[in-house]
């Protein structure tokens, strides 16, 4: 500090005309912390808002999601888990999908940032959570009212996996099995499901049918893309959820498929009976499966795990 600068700090009109902006400083400074706390509470209420149970739904605690990627053994885990007292499945509602693919694809570059016109910006988050929890919720509770108040509704979801980290954010209470299998018996399955003939052809989606036939090495690619982010993103809300899951690998369920079924049950915090997961495991064996219903091109589709 200069001469010049000491001498006028020394006249008193000066160091009054500084205190007094020091003082508006230190009162526009408290504003902002008292607006800072202001918008903590309302956060907090929101939280608490969100993670509230409302009349109609399902327990959040007995919501167990199965994630991963389509062709991955999902159905078979599921009728397992749908045939064990108190277990009800909820098949493919793609609400992962609906709000997973606005999130991470369609309008991926406008939900990071202060977009305030984007309706799942992350800085309205706490907006947005609460909806996605009570169509879960209300919407379990009002297709299978004989597990809303007691009992697990097991929500396949695979096709959805996208949407996953949105889903275990809204009810972090409810439970989670990460299922994977070998990409490449993955696909290998798809296209098979798609040639000339097959069950998944005769069904539906001919245009991609139509690309898995005429140009497989496209199909493939495509498929690997699809994989890549499903098994992704459930990898992601996996390694964030603090509550009850589990991951559980095809080619172990199939080797031991009694011996995962325990690890299954015992990582959710879930109690069965050994014996009636001896009972679901014997009843839903590949042997017990119509040879009819299996095979190339069928649904039920022979092979060997990792054997290509």
């Amino acid at each position: 500090m200069g001469r010049m600068d000491k001498k006028i700090l020394r006249d008193p009109a000066v160091r009054e005309q500084i205190a007094q902006k020091d003082a508006r400083v230190q009162r526009f400074r408290q504003r902002v912390e008292k607006q800072d706390k202001e918008i903590q509470r309302l956060r907090d209420r929101l939280a608490e808002r969100a993670l509230d149970r409302r009349p109609g739904q399902m327990k959040p605690e007995n919501v167990v999601w199965m994630f991963g990627t389509g062709r991955s053994g999902s159905t078979w885990l599921s009728n397992m888990m749908d045939d064990l007292p108190g277990h009800t499945v909820w098949r493919e509602p793609l609400v992962g999908a609906l709000f997973g693919y606005l999130y991470y694809v369609r309008a991926d570059h406008r939900r990071v940032g202060g977009n305030k016109h984007y309706i799942m910006s992350s800085l309205y988050k706490d907006t947005w959570l609460g909806p996605i929890r009570d169509m879960v919720l209300g919407g379990g509770a009002a297709r299978f009212p004989e597990v809303a108040d007691g009992g697990y509704l097991v929500i396949k979801e695979p096709n959805g996996s996208m949407g996953a980290p949105l889903m275990m954010q809204a009810l972090p209470e409810s439970r989670m099995i990460f299922l994977v299998r070998d990409p490449r018996d993955v696909i290998a399955s798809d296209l098979d499901a798609r040639k000339e003939g097959s069950w998944l052809n005769q069904r539906r989606d001919k245009s991609r049918s139509r690309v898995a036939n005429q140009d497989p090495d496209r199909f493939v690619k495509g498929r690997a893309q699809n994989y890549l982010r499903d098994a992704g993103n459930s990898r992601l809300a996996y390694e964030e959820h603090e509550g009850y899951k589990t991951l559980v690998r095809y080619e172990d369920l199939l080797s031991d498929t009694l011996g995962t079924m325990r690890r299954i049950y015992s990582e959710l915090g879930i109690e069965v009976s050994d014996s009636e997961l001896s009972r679901v495991v014997q009843k839903h064996a590949w042997e017990n499966i119509p040879e009819e219903e299996k095979g190339q091109g069928k649904f039920y589709r022979k092979a060997s795990p990792g054997g290509w």
